[in-house]
């Protein structure tokens, strides 16, 4: 018992049923009054800020609205927050001997990562074991600055920890021990010349000096501790001197008075009454000296769901009981809904239909409790298709909002040298806009995009991004296209202001190391940069807003802590800046909607609501899984004399029965998460098996099924239409008269693809970042091999593969600078090279070359107009017999016989007949072509394959009938097209040769294998 304080501790309880914040300002009217000067004469003490909000609103609605003069009203939980209630009562020795201002949590982080690295310094000296990257630091020293916080919270000493012995434990938890010496030999070395003292034990040095404060001169007037349940040991102290003050009185949060004795000695930390179990031990009381704090009986409903809910939380050891309970189940789910949902999709949507129909109810309002943000944030989503915005109080992290991913990205850009993706990721942003307007803006970054960053990646930084503009200038002036280049030369001048601001970062991140303050200065004065527009400053644009002013502070927090940090290698800055980033989140300062709300079981706690929708109880959810101690075993943590790791599952069941205790209730969980079946909360398993008949509905005629019905009915079309597949036939006029002997196979394989990209003029873009096997590759290797031929078309000279080395070389030279060609495609080159050579030298002994890289056209007149045929061959010999052989380059796979017979690879045997028909400049009519031969020239472990077709090849194939097959096919698919009627179907053999470009245009995977897909008479219609 405490020193002269002789009075019994004089406390209350307000059972879970009844809205703790209405009942505590019920209780203190009905003790103290209306009266002004009374009420504002009582002390009250709450666990936190959110309390003290929540409890002044709840003054207000039982005064009706009226001016109203509240009483004193204090958070002690938050007592870092609020030095200026308890300065006042602090004696001066408190100040003088022990409290210096709290260490911000980056200061401390930093000053942690620092000792962390040296730590493994020392080790790598000794074991060679690496030293952990910064983020990774950054990350065990938020680790260890939780740990360190635990055990001052616990009023432990790190003293402690030479009583564990080493030997007892795994090899592993030995290691730990040795590395928790940093706590014990270097923290409060370093600590205290900083002139700052830990958050924890700071607060400790508070409470235990207003403890003192009251235990030496207690107050006159009243005061109230209400709803804390003392898991802090430090608030524990401080309750047990307040309920022995004279006027003082503690008000606990649903103690379970009818307990049985049986459970209540048996109770662990998994129950929601273990808490108030050691809160009671600390004070010095039993529980038959708490009293009611209001007096009133409650309802026959309110009795039975308390009853029911106290036997779905009723120890293990103690359910035998059960089999003689007797529970009035129809009165305890009175009000109680339960929903099963299919997945998180649909319940969030039945929750969502809940929340709308409350507000068909004029003043009735609603909250979802929940503790998963996904599941939060989808019933946001879900209400939005009403118009109705309702925030998330327990908040979103930094990094997933606009301002915050704007940070992330554009540290990342930079460090990945300015790759396509992130640079566009950051240029993409809303908030980018670089000082212009930001339509203007976003038009130059479209032309930057598609002609710079589709394909081949370029070279990297700013250099990078302006030589491949200065190339693709040349090249298109050598081309002759006047738009494109007009549109290049303006890139160019806009990059050119763009670099301006990004290089003074990128130059910075260029450096071996540097230190972290001057990386923020460079990394933010490059943000609000990017973030200017015509009208506004950059900072005004990034800093606005709740995050922007979350973002703000965080920035403003690690240039204060900076100092404390190492120089540090730049490339590691932008995952430092993540990891710090990671510990932020940005709660809205003002709710959105005035009646429905979304709270965190944290939030909820002490809140009311009409209806109140407990949601996502699934197990790993609600309850938490206990995460792993890094740093201690469960038996080291019991030896040492922190807390059991299933505390938070015992303060989850509290907030649970706290919120299931209201007069209305919704309790939801799904039963798969993202396609993975979950398991039911372990509350819910033992109400399933306590009230395994109940009806639970709101009203009693509504189920799940209803629910989801109605929620699936709002996607619902009022009549479902099956979707044809598309059957475009433009007028003749607007089909194609001209096509290429490759466009002519895409004509067979897809003929929407030529539709959409002759007749609509739609064409595919390159990728980003465009892997070694793009359509350049090709084609820079068909020049060279062609300029080689050329130079030397009778005989190959000794260094044949140095003169070829060289000639690729300045066709490659315009694209040397992007990463991908210098890694991927010139090493294939050159191997290409050394193969080529020796085969051509072997070659060239029985056939010679007529012609390469040849343009050539052949007109055929038919009933629907001329239609003319191009081709533009690879290479073109004859043979010693005096016939011709057809060769095609490739870089990707060659076809295959039985594709060559079936007419799905004309491109050789239409070239064939074009040879024949002498409509190559050089080469006669009347030739006989007897050899199609594809090359393909790929580099890697296998340089170069050769695969012909003739009748010297084991598969015989008959040249001169393939070719003449090519002719009568082309004729048919010409004439066939030339018939207004005919459509151009979308990919009709998928089966064999596979998807389209245009797929997505033609919606192809919402008609395909539906009835609408076959004609009439059942057939696939071609």
């Amino acid at each position: 018992m405490p020193r002269r304080l002789k009075k019994a501790p004089e406390l209350y309880n307000l059972p879970a049923h009844t809205s703790f914040v209405d009942g505590l300002v019920a209780g203190i009217r009905a003790r103290f009054g209306d009266d002004p000067l009374t009420l504002s004469d009582v002390l009250i003490l709450l666990p936190n800020r959110r309390a003290v909000r929540s409890l002044r609103d709840a003054f207000l609605r039982q005064a009706g609205g009226k001016s109203l003069l509240l009483p004193r009203i204090e958070p002690i939980g938050d007592v870092d927050e609020d030095d200026l209630f308890l300065s006042g009562n602090l004696p001066q020795a408190t100040w003088d001997s022990a409290l210096a201002p709290a260490i911000s949590p980056f200061t401390r982080q930093m000053l942690l990562m620092d000792i962390i690295a040296r730590w493994y310094r020392r080790r790598q000296a000794v074991t060679g074991e690496p030293v952990p990257e910064v983020a990774q630091c950054a990350i065990l020293a938020q680790a260890l600055g939780q740990f360190l916080d635990q055990v001052q919270t616990e009023q432990l000493t790190f003293r402690d920890l030479e009583n564990l012995v080493p030997e007892e434990y795994a090899g592993h938890w030995q290691q730990t021990l040795e590395f928790l010496k940093i706590l014990t030999e270097h923290w409060p070395d370093i600590l205290g010349p900083t002139g700052f003292s830990d958050v924890a034990a700071r607060r400790n040095i508070l409470l235990e000096g207003l403890r003192e404060k009251w235990l030496e001169n207690p107050p006159a007037h009243p005061i109230i501790a209400a709803g804390s349940t003392g898991s802090i040991p430090a608030t524990a102290g401080l309750l047990e001197v307040v309920a022995r003050l004279p006027q003082g009185m503690v008000l606990l949060p649903g103690l379970d008075a009818d307990m049985d004795a049986a459970s209540w000695d048996v109770l662990d930390d998994t129950h929601p009454q273990a808490t108030m179990k050691h809160l009671l031990e600390a004070i010095g009381a039993n529980r038959d000296e708490v009293r009611p704090w209001l007096d009133q009986t409650p309802s026959a409903a309110k009795l039975a769901r308390h009853r029911l809910l106290q036997e779905v939380m009723r120890p293990a050891e103690t359910t035998d009981q059960w089999r003689t309970l007797t529970l009035d189940i129809t009165a305890a789910t009175e009000g109680f809904l339960r929903l099963d949902a299919p997945g998180q999709r649909e319940e969030a949507g039945m929750i969502a239909l809940m929340l709308r129909e409350v507000l068909e109810i004029d003043g009735k309002t609603a909250a979802l409790v929940t503790p998963d943000r996904q599941l939060a944030r989808r019933v946001a989503g879900e209400m939005q298709r009403w118009d109705i915005l309702i925030d998330d109080s327990a908040g979103t992290p930094l990094f997933n909002t606009a301002t915050g991913l704007y940070l992330r990205l554009t540290a990342e850009m930079v460090g990945d040298g300015l790759a396509p993706v992130g640079l566009l990721s950051v240029l993409k942003h809303p908030l980018s806009a670089g000082g212009e307007v930001v339509g203007d803006f976003r038009q130059k970054v479209r032309l930057l995009e598609s002609h710079i960053l589709r394909g081949p990646r370029p070279g990297a930084g700013t250099g990078g991004i302006a030589r491949a503009i200065a190339s693709a200038l040349a090249v298109q002036k050598k081309a002759s296209k006047e738009r494109v280049v007009a549109e290049l030369m303006t890139l160019a001048d806009w990059w050119a202001g763009l670099a301006g601001v990004i290089a003074p970062f990128e130059q910075m991140m260029a450096r071996p190391d540097a230190s972290f303050e001057d990386l923020l200065i460079a990394h933010i004065e490059m943000a609000e940069g990017l973030a200017a527009s015509h009208d506004r400053t950059g900072a005004e644009r990034v800093w606005r807003g709740d995050a922007g002013e979350a973002a703000a502070q965080l920035i403003e927090d690690l240039h204060l802590a900076a100092p404390h940090l190492p120089n540090l290698a730049c490339e590691t800055y932008p995952s430092l800046l993540e990891v710090f980033m990671g510990g932020v989140t940005v709660r809205p300062k003002y709710g959105q909607h005035p009646r429905l709300n979304i709270w965190g079981p944290l939030e909820a706690r002490l809140q009311q609501a009409d209806l109140v929708i407990l949601a996502g109880l699934n197990e790993g959810s609600w309850p938490p899984e206990p995460a792993p101690d890094p740093w201690m075993s469960r038996p080291m943590r019991r030896a040492f004399g922190l807390p059991s790791l299933e505390q938070k599952i015992g303060l989850s069941a509290h907030d649970f029965i706290q919120a299931a205790s209201a007069p209305q209730v919704v309790i939801s969980r799904a039963e798969k998460v993202d396609g993975t079946p979950t398991v039911k909360s372990r509350w819910l398993s033992r109400l399933d098996a306590i009230a395994a008949d109940a009806d639970f509905a709101i009203p009693k005629a509504t189920t799940t099924a209803q629910w989801l019905d109605w929620y699936r009915a709002l996607d619902k079309p009022e009549q479902v239409r099956s979707i044809a597949p598309p059957r475009p036939t433009p007028p003749l006029t607007a089909r194609p008269r001209s096509l290429s002997v490759t466009r002519i196979q895409k004509w067979m394989q897809d003929p929407y693809s030529i539709y959409a990209h002759y007749i609509l003029g739609l064409r595919v873009l390159d990728p980003l970042d465009a892997d070694p096997g793009a359509a350049d590759k090709g084609t820079i290797i068909h020049d060279a091999l062609d300029a080689f031929l050329k130079q030397y078309p009778d005989h190959l000279p000794d260094d044949a593969v140095d003169r070829l080395a060289e000639i690729g070389r300045e066709k490659f030279d315009a694209y040397l600078d992007r990463p991908t060609v210098r890694a991927f495609w010139w090493p294939r080159f050159l191997q290409v090279a050394d193969w080529f050579v020796a085969e051509e030298r072997i070659r060239r002994a029985t056939s010679a070359t007529v012609a390469t890289e040849i343009s050539g056209e052949k007109i055929f007149s038919l009933p629907g107009g001329d239609f003319t045929l191009t081709a533009k061959a690879d290479r073109i010999d004859r043979l010693g017999d005096g016939t011709y052989s057809i060769i095609d380059y490739k870089t990707g796979a060659s076809p295959t016989v039985r594709q060559i017979y079936a007419g799905y690879a004309p491109q050789l045997p239409l070239e064939g007949l074009m040879v024949e028909g002498g409509n190559f400049s050089g080469i006669a009519a009347g030739g006989v072509v007897s050899d199609l031969s594809y090359w393909q020239l790929k580099g890697g472990e296998e340089v170069a394959k050769i695969s012909s077709f003739n009748m010297n090849v084991r598969a015989k194939v008959d040249v001169g009938e393939v070719i003449k097959a090519s002719y009568d096919g082309l004729v048919r698919l010409v004439t066939t097209f030339d018939l207004e009627a005919t459509p151009y179907l979308n990919n009709p053999r998928p089966d064999n040769l596979g998807y389209g470009e245009y797929d997505h245009l033609a919606r192809t995977r919402e008609w395909r294998g539906n009835d609408l897909e076959q004609d009439e008479e059942g057939e696939v219609t071609l």
